[in-house]
């Protein structure tokens, strides 16, 4: 199993009323792939942190192996998710790709 984690800062030009729109939509798009990407086992955006986060909003998913995990970077769902939801909001994004150990 192969973790992806992804956390993004948003644009600082964002309204409060914004903000809250784009989280929403982003958990709304990148939420609604489960069940149509081959190989993508678990998909959680959260949208609240603690007052120390050093970001606004993470992305928590699975994938049955790394080849899965690529697949889903470049599946046409995702990318119409990733272009419309997610990268015209966001001032950065930090990702940790990870295999999840079968012991654990």
């Amino acid at each position: 199993m192969v973790k992806h984690i992804i956390l993004w800062k948003l644009k600082k030009e964002l309204s409060a009323q914004e903000i809250v729109q784009v989280k929403a939509g982003i958990k709304e798009g990148l939420e609604g792939l489960k069940g149509t990407i081959p190989g993508l086992v678990h998909i959680k955006v959260q949208e609240v942190g603690l007052d120390s986060s050093s970001a606004d909003i993470m992305l928590d998913s699975s994938f049955v192996s790394e080849q899965a995990l690529k697949e889903y970077g470049v599946h046409p769902a995702h990318v119409q998710v990733a272009n419309s939801k997610v990268r015209p909001f966001v001032e950065t994004r930090s990702c940790f790709d990870y295999t999840v150990e079968e012991d654990c």
